[in-house]
C-alpha cells in the first residue's frame, strides 16, 4: 500500500458522452474506461452516489483502500464537501467491488485516490 493510485476520473461528462445514446449504463461506461493492469485495482461493480441536482458539477476526491479480496474500506475525503455529498459518495463507494491490484501474481491491498465529478445522470440512458 506504499503508493496511492489514481483511478480514472469518474463521471467526466465529456468522456462518457459517447455512451449517452447507447443502451450502456453510466456505470458500465465507467468500468469500460478504466485502466486494466495487474498493478492497479480495477472496478468490477460501480454504484453511483444518489445526490440532489444541486450537487451537479461538484468535485470530490476520496482516498480509500481496496483489499486483496476487492472490497473497499478506510475512506478519507481529500476535498472539502458538505456532509450530504460526502455521505452519499462514501455510501456508494462502500458497495464498489474491485479486481484487486496484484504484485508478483498475488492480490495486494492498495490505496486509491479517486477524483469524482458529479454530473446529472439524466444525461445518460439506463437499461434498468
Amino acid at each position: 500500500m506504499k503508493n496511492a493510485h489514481k483511478v480514472a476520473a469518474l463521471l467526466a461528462l465529456a468522456g462518457l458522452a459517447p455512451f449517452a445514446s447507447s443502451a450502456i449504463t453510466v456505470e458500465q461506461a465507467y468500468i469500460e474506461s478504466c485502466r486494466k493492469t495487474a498493478g492497479f485495482p480495477v472496478p468490477r461493480v460501480v454504484v453511483m452516489p444518489h445526490v440532489g441536482a444541486g450537487h451537479a458539477g461538484e468535485k470530490v476526491e476520496v482516498e480509500f483502500t481496496v483489499s486483496p479480496t476487492g472490497q473497499t474500506s478506510a475512506f478519507s475525503l481529500k476535498s472539502h464537501v458538505d456532509d450530504e455529498l460526502a455521505g452519499a459518495v462514501v455510501d456508494a463507494l462502500k458497495h464498489w467491488e474491485f479486481v484487486p491490484a496484484q504484485r508478483n501474481g498475488v492480490p495486494v491491498a492498495t490505496k486509491v485516490v479517486l477524483p469524482m465529478r458529479i454530473v446529472n445522470s439524466d444525461a445518460f440512458t439506463s437499461t434498468r
